[in-house]
């Protein structure tokens, strides 16, 4: 039989991220992928740019919130540096206060980690080529900033899919089946959810949605 064709260029990847486990999972999923390559890993973001000056890699897979030094940063000083591998945010959280600074530190894109695995490799190839990579629900959450840059926070997609089902009253584990997304995500949706409505509780955020007509 043939030899399957190998791609022209592999992609070189750099992750950035303070869990182990993140990282060895990453790097086992691109292990197990046709063209791409994992440099390194690195546990926080100041490591990150000091890694990424030495292996120069096409894209850098970039958390936002690590101690020791976040994401935000290491893009800003990438950016300032002239990097230029492209940074392609790996992370959990898709609240404006973490989107839109990445975004305006340089990032090239922004991704969640409930993303399906060919969802990231296909992102990686697009940041690779300079293309813009966002995940619908960051792309949806920007364009309402955008159309309501003074007014009430709307809920994204996934928020509203999570407020529907804690009504009904489902629990974190079964709205985590629901949606087939971790336990952890579902109560960052929440955090998110009571921040913009603000509430501090199931039954509060319940309620208020009831009477601003966000859920009917």
């Amino acid at each position: 039989m043939p030899e399957p064709a190998q791609p022209d260029h592999v992609i070189t990847v750099l992750i950035v991220d303070d869990h182990p486990v993140v990282r060895d999972g990453l790097r086992g999923m691109f292990a197990a992928a046709t063209g791409f390559e994992v440099l390194g890993e690195a546990a926080d973001g100041v490591e990150g740019v000091r890694l990424a000056a030495e292996l120069d890699p096409d894209v850098i897979l970039m958390d936002l919130r690590m101690p020791g030094g976040g994401g935000v940063a290491a893009i800003a000083e990438l950016a300032r540096r002239g990097q230029r591998s492209r940074v392609l945010v790996l992370t959990t959280y898709d609240s404006d206060s973490d989107t839109l600074p990445a975004i305006e530190a340089g990032a090239t894109g922004y991704l969640l980690k409930d993303a399906p695995r060919e969802e990231l490799f296909t992102a990686v190839r697009a940041a690779a080529d300079g293309r813009t990579v966002l995940s619908p629900a960051v792309a949806s959450r920007l364009v309402s900033r955008v159309r309501c840059p003074d007014g009430e926070q709307p809920l994204s997609a996934r928020e509203l899919e999570v407020l529907r089902l804690v009504a009904k009253g489902r629990a974190n584990r079964a709205i985590a089946a629901d949606l087939f997304i971790s336990e952890a995500t579902v109560k960052t949706h929440l955090t998110h959810i009571y921040g913009k409505l603000g509430v501090s509780d199931r039954a509060a955020a319940v309620a208020t949605a009831y009477q601003r007509d966000i859920l009917s």
